[in-house]
């Protein structure tokens, strides 16, 4: 064999090689194994691992509040929201472990910048709970926000959304804004991770939740395909 046709069969060959094992690890490896990666251990309720008695009571009545109970589900507090909160409080989330803080922030930048925090979220909450029983105590009479009833609790939570009544050591639009988000992620998250209790808020949109797959039912459009949503707790206790 001569020289330069041994170069070029030997380059050939890399390339072939390169691009199936290119290949190999766009694919993820074929052939795939059905729950072989282990999902992340499910929250059980219990003792509250960051949250204080009296913070407690102030997330589970704003979780009924931004999420009442009706006709077609669960409230949020049944739901398990403040369950959900207080662990990703308690974890990296609450540590913001993910999100860039060093500055510089600027609290009062461009709309389209978002909110800029130096504090973690878990401080955030501290001090937000905290200054909402007091705006609480300030406007009625000395009662907590769980002590008010639920039109009083509307009233104010509408009054911080709109900074009428501004709350100390937080901005309280942000603040009221991440209660909504953190919220709507406790009701509508994997039940895994301490809220959605039963799936309950997948049953009432009709959701399927963490399926494996849908290669039997692919061709069955516009059927109502009377699927049980299963979450990843059952694949915890599979692997």
């Amino acid at each position: 064999m001569k020289r330069r046709h041994f170069l070029t069969s030997l380059g050939v060959l890399l390339i072939s090689t390169a691009l199936k094992v290119k290949a190999k690890i766009i694919s993820g490896g074929m052939p795939w194994v059905v729950h072989a990666v282990r999902p992340p251990k499910p929250v059980v309720a219990g003792d509250w691992l960051y949250f204080n008695p009296l913070e407690v009571a102030t997330v589970e009545a704003i979780a009924d509040r931004l999420i009442p109970a009706d006709e077609l589900s669960i409230g949020g507090k049944e739901a398990g929201c403040a369950v959900f909160l207080d662990r990703q409080l308690a974890g990296d989330y609450g540590q913001a472990v993910s999100v860039y803080r060093l500055g510089p922030v600027i609290q009062d930048g461009i709309p389209q910048a978002g909110p800029q925090y130096k504090d973690t979220p878990a401080e955030r909450y501290r001090t937000g709970l905290a200054s909402i029983n007091e705006a609480s105590k300030a406007h009625y009479s000395g009662k907590t926000f769980s002590e008010l009833t639920h039109e009083q609790q509307d009233d104010l939570l509408s009054k911080i959304e709109t900074g009428d009544i501004p709350l100390a050591g937080v901005n309280g639009k942000f603040f009221f804004a991440q209660l909504i988000q953190n919220m709507r992620e406790g009701f509508f998250a994997d039940p895994i991770y301490g809220g959605n209790k039963d799936m309950a808020s997948w049953k009432m949109l009709g959701f399927p939740g963490a399926q494996y797959d849908f290669r039997d039912v692919i061709d069955r459009r516009g059927e109502d395909l009377h699927i049980i949503p299963v979450s990843m707790v059952s694949n915890y206790e599979k692997s």
